[in-house]
């Protein structure tokens, strides 16, 4: 009686459908956390982009402030308070600097746009301007006061090399700004100055906030 030979091997096959679902939930596990990396990568590069722009216009105000004398209004703390302006409210006051002879109303806070524009008020304006608009006032009348930075390093605006000043607002008031002036603090005879900027598009997760501070005698 005669054997068929044996085969050397079986027969070939392709995947099971057990081993294609595993192969297609790896891929998906792998394309959704390289997809959930890309947007935390754009996330954190924007907030950074925001974070650096906060931190100049924090930087920027103290400069403002600390060129002020001493005694001027913008500058000095009332004898009957120890501190001037606030860092979580909008305060707006009159203020009697203690030497008697200066007197003015100050608002502690302000808004600020950046953007970047092009037109009559850059030098040239197929490149375009970087333009700061910070809330402001011309007299009595309250309004934007918008400062043109051309690529070329010069400052267009007012022939005076001031900021143009309108009643129209940006479509897009961006960092709110407020100062904190403390008398004596830390110390004797010193003043601290403290600038907090907040980003205030809600969409920017997380937030983006910084504080700073100078003290001058």
């Amino acid at each position: 009686m005669s054997r068929s030979p044996r085969r050397s091997g079986g027969p070939s096959r392709g995947f099971t459908i057990l081993e294609v679902i595993i192969a297609t939930a790896i891929l998906i596990i792998a394309v959704s956390a390289m997809a959930a990396l890309a947007a935390i990568m754009l996330t954190r590069g924007r907030q950074s982009r925001y974070m650096n722009v906060a931190e100049a216009l924090a930087s920027e105000k103290l400069e403002d402030l600390n060129r002020w004398n001493m005694n001027a209004p913008a500058i000095c703390v009332q004898s009957t308070d120890t501190s001037e302006g606030s860092l979580t409210s909008n305060v707006t006051s009159t203020i009697t600097c203690p030497n008697g002879t200066s007197t003015g109303t100050v608002a502690y806070f302000d808004d600020i746009s950046i953007d970047f524009t092009s037109g009559t008020n850059c030098a040239n304006a197929s490149y375009g301007c970087f333009s700061e608009t910070v809330t402001g006032s011309s007299g009595a009348t309250s309004g934007y006061l918008t400062t043109y930075h051309a690529p070329t390093g010069v400052i267009p605006g007012n022939t005076d090399g001031s900021p143009v000043f309108t009643t129209t607002a940006p479509s897009n008031m961006v960092f709110h700004r407020s100062w904190l002036i403390e008398s004596n603090t830390p110390v004797t005879n010193v003043r601290r100055i403290t600038v907090r900027v907040t980003l205030t598009d809600q969409s920017v997760k997380p937030g983006v906030t910084t504080q700073m501070s100078l003290e001058r005698q």
